[in-house]
């Protein structure tokens, strides 16, 4: 029986899913620097949310939705990012914080 192979997926650039990351956390309202300070984010939890970025294949639209999100409205990230799992715990743990 032949083996096969999946394709490699080619991953983007690094620092450019790390902004991407970054805006995305802005706009989902979830403080990374707190959640680093309070121990809810490690240094490799957030290596592995720029990981998860590079790899995602909808980076075209992750840009188009942050482009159209007002900077003063905070939104749940949509469904087809690969990390709004990730930012809705972290974000839920930041305002059970605040409460």
């Amino acid at each position: 029986m032949a083996e096969t192979r999946a394709t490699p997926t080619l991953l983007g650039d690094e620092t450019e899913h790390f902004w991407l990351a970054q805006r995305m956390a802005r706009a989902t309202g979830t403080d990374l620097v707190a959640a680093a300070e309070e121990g809810a984010l490690t240094q490799a939890q957030w290596a592995e949310i720029v990981h998860r970025c590079r790899g995602c294949e909808w980076t075209c639209g992750c840009e188009r939705w942050l482009d159209a999100t007002d900077a003063d409205q905070v939104r749940a990230a949509p469904e087809t990012c690969v990390n709004h799992k990730r930012f809705a715990v972290l974000r839920r743990g930041q305002d059970q914080q605040t409460e």
